[in-house]
């Protein structure tokens, strides 16, 4: 047992020596770079080093978020137009078969079907329509292209035909309603 405590506290001994030794050298590294101290040319120099590399590098970093800014308003509408091309596909095929049918039901259900196609897709996108028919007149979502006078009191200052519907996108006016309104 004492061997082992000997050997232990011998252990420990080696360990803060090697401690002290690693000190005393960050010292004498400290000590060399206050000693070789630099001259105000080298300082300068180094300096100005790093700046040209900052500024280089942040160069760099401008014109690749730019590039990609650019990519991205470009690219923005991608999604959208490949899923409206299989609209323009059903449109050709409609043209095409409806070119010698007798059948105005037929041509009537296909345009329908595509109607209802291209209107779900874009709601699907988050396109809504403006319900303003009725409505109290409102200059932010409605544009009144007319004032008619109305004898239903109930009436006046609401909105009595929607020439053009308004669309919300995602809960932003993408077009105004183009409104008559009641006077």
């Amino acid at each position: 047992m004492a061997t082992k405590k000997k050997k232990e506290s011998k252990k420990a001994e080696d360990v803060e020596s090697v401690v002290e030794e690693n000190q005393g050298g960050e010292n004498l590294n400290e000590e060399s770079k206050v000693e070789k101290e630099l001259t105000p040319e080298e300082k300068y120099n180094e300096l100005n080093n790093r700046f040209l590399r900052l500024y280089a590098e942040f160069e760099n970093y401008r014109k690749r978020t730019n590039k990609e800014r650019l990519d991205l308003i470009t690219n923005a509408n991608s999604d959208l137009l490949k899923d409206l091309v299989p609209v323009i596909d059903d449109f050709e095929r409609a043209i095409a078969n409806n070119v010698d049918a007798d059948d105005i039901e037929g041509i009537k259900e296909g345009f329908s079907l595509i109607y209802n196609k291209y209107k779900g897709l874009l709601q699907s996108k988050g396109l809504k329509a403006m319900e303003a028919k009725g409505e109290v007149f409102d200059p932010e979502l409605h544009e009144a292209i007319a004032n008619l006078p109305t004898e239903d009191k109930k009436m006046k200052g609401k909105v009595i035909d929607d020439v053009e519907k308004g669309y919300f996108l995602n809960d932003k006016v993408l077009r105004f309603a183009k409104v008559v309104v009641g006077q």
